[in-house]
């Protein structure tokens, strides 16, 4: 199931750097490298940091053929139906949601402290659409004042905290799962964003 749901968190994240690269209009071969980058970025740069080789996608080409598909349908979507905005919005939650944890779940088994947990999940669920506005030469929306990497960061906490107090593994995962997903989608539904510091 959870090896589906990642092939799922692809092609979602497929999806939205397709659209992204679309909206800056670049040509095919941008929006396929924008799509790439964007579904497969933050699980290189974990797998890259904790030293896993093979790097996931290179041990399994499913990812490659979901970001071909993925990017595909995205093209041919846009050229009939206008974006469903709000449905790639929850999908992308759902998306984010599903990478943090796993992402931080990688790093506590190979052994890192909490910490390094955190920072490894985050940069799973983030770390493709860091890339992707890198590349577009725009501020990285972790950077920014959304409730994004903030929504990663607490869930992660929310997993560690419970499988540090031997909760069903299950359990553990769904916690997290959940507050990820449920803070992204409130702060998406309430236009929540952290506060800016002015000078």
């Amino acid at each position: 199931m959870l090896a589906w749901l990642d092939l799922f968190g692809v092609g979602v994240f497929a999806a939205s750097g397709a659209l992204a690269a679309i909206a800056a209009r670049l040509d095919l071969l941008g929006i396929f490298v924008l799509a790439s980058v964007t579904a497969i970025g933050g699980g290189t740069l974990r797998d890259v940091l904790l030293s896993r080789h093979p790097i996931f996608w290179i041990r399994d080409a499913r990812p490659m053929a979901v970001i071909a598909v993925g990017t595909l349908a995205t093209i041919a979507w846009v050229q009939w139906q206008p974006v469903p905005l709000h449905a790639l919005l929850v999908a992308d939650a759902l998306g984010l949601a599903l990478f943090a944890i796993s992402g931080a779940e990688v790093a506590d088994a190979t052994g890192c402290s909490a910490p390094v947990v955190v920072l490894m999940g985050t940069l799973t669920g983030a770390g493709g659409g860091l890339v992707r506005d890198l590349l577009l030469a725009r501020v990285p929306l972790i950077l920014n004042q959304d409730i994004y990497a903030s929504a990663a960061i607490a869930g992660i906490v929310v997993y560690l905290l419970l499988h540090r107090v031997q909760a069903p593994a299950p359990l553990a995962w769904g916690a997290g799962f959940a507050t990820v997903a449920g803070t992204r989608l409130a702060a998406i539904a309430y236009g929540l964003h952290l506060p800016v510091v002015t000078p």
